[in-house]
């Protein structure tokens, strides 16, 4: 039986298919990093069931569940890719939860404040990029699909997991991206770029919202990029109470992933049982 020993070569065979799967780079990018880490761990053992199922309880120990869950599902995948198919383990059961942590969920007044305060700070950019996230619904590694050429059609062809979909840009938003790029003299390509031209990464825009915490009065555990997609999601779906559209808008597969975002708080949820009026 030949022996199962993970090189530098199976690694890049491995990229080359995830590229070929037209994977997303953060995708490519977190794969490799999780599939290293479980390499650092065995060294220069070789693969088998025990080490694998030995790195999960690690992974189960130190990580929370979610991230545990991720870094073996790339694992797997890598596994899978060798042919090693008896070795891939399950993922740690998850109990889904009836509501979100309240210091998680980003509030509709919470992100006024934010956009007060970058507003303030005269930072126009990350100002429209706020806007832009919250009021599309779009993953910030899509803003690169928000061009001049989408904004004078009024609508953006997103490529995402080898999936197209269509994002519309509402009319006051439009308003504001047409009087930004004038400013700033774009006339083609991504209307959110650095100096050098490049379409703006994801680490800056993370910290530049992160710099906003204190004067907005906001805690920082509910500014990041992502949750102002949440934001998005559990404001259309109030309107709306349409989760397969929803799921449709935000690029969803699998609907079970669009039921997370729009999870409120457990005070929304009191809220909701005091109004049922069911005590006498």
């Amino acid at each position: 039986m030949k022996k199962k020993f993970i090189d530098i070569v199976k690694l890049q065979e491995f990229e080359t298919h995830l590229r070929n799967e037209e994977r997303s780079e953060a995708t490519i990018g977190k794969y490799l990093h999780d599939v290293k880490c479980f390499v650092d761990y065995i060294g220069v053992s070789e693969v088998c069931k025990q080490n694998v199922m030995e790195y999960k309880q690690l992974l189960g120990n130190t990580y929370a569940v979610t991230s545990a869950n991720s870094m073996i599902a790339a694992l797997n995948a890598f596994l899978r890719f060798c042919g090693w198919h008896d070795l891939c383990v399950k993922q740690f059961r998850v109990q889904r939860q009836a509501y979100c942590p309240e210091e998680k969920e980003l509030t509709r007044s919470e992100y006024l404040r934010l956009l007060k305060a970058v507003n303030q700070k005269h930072n126009e950019r990350l100002y429209l990029i706020i806007q832009t996230i919250c009021g599309t619904g779009i993953r910030v590694s899509e803003l690169q699909y928000i061009t001049v050429e989408a904004l004078n059609k009024g609508e953006a062809v997103v490529n995402c997991k080898g999936k197209n979909r269509r994002i519309f840009i509402v009319s006051g938003l439009k308003k504001k991206l047409l009087r930004y790029i004038k400013e700033q003299k774009i006339s083609s390509g991504a209307i959110f770029i650095t100096r050098s031209g490049k379409p703006v990464c994801r680490n800056n825009i993370w910290k530049e919202m992160k710099s906003l915490c204190e004067q907005a009065q906001v805690v920082p555990s509910k500014v990041f990029p992502h949750n102002l997609r949440h934001l998005f999601a559990r404001t259309f779906y109030g309107i709306e109470k349409d989760i397969a559209k929803l799921a449709d808008i935000l690029g969803h597969s699998n609907i079970n992933t669009t039921r997370i975002y729009i999870v409120t708080t457990g005070a929304e949820h009191k809220r909701k049982m005091e109004n049922m009026r069911l005590i006498i």
